[in-house]
């Protein structure tokens, strides 16, 4: 299912227009992001939890040439499922 297929299943289940329920999701999807951007936690009962982890810098290896590189730090985004999703 891309974008496009869940505005359209949003616009038939919750009775919007297309162009409203892909407004709808836009704006969740951009409230998401922001808080963590911010660094929250952003928890939906029955769904999941989204919230972000920093992995550590570290060396790693380039597999074409065996040199070792240095890998940033860097901030991920994880999801955790909720008891209730499948």
């Amino acid at each position: 299912m891309n974008k496009t297929d869940l505005t359209n299943k949003i616009a038939e289940t919750s009775g919007l227009s297309k162009a409203n329920a892909k407004k709808a999701l836009e704006a969740t999807l951009e409230a998401i992001s922001e808080a963590l951007k911010d660094g929250d936690k952003v928890a939906l009962v029955g769904f999941g939890t989204f919230s972000t982890a920093t992995r550590a810098a570290r060396q790693g290896k380039n597999p074409l040439t065996g040199e070792v590189i240095d890998i940033a730090e860097k901030t991920v985004v994880k999801f955790k499922a909720g008891a209730d999703l499948i």
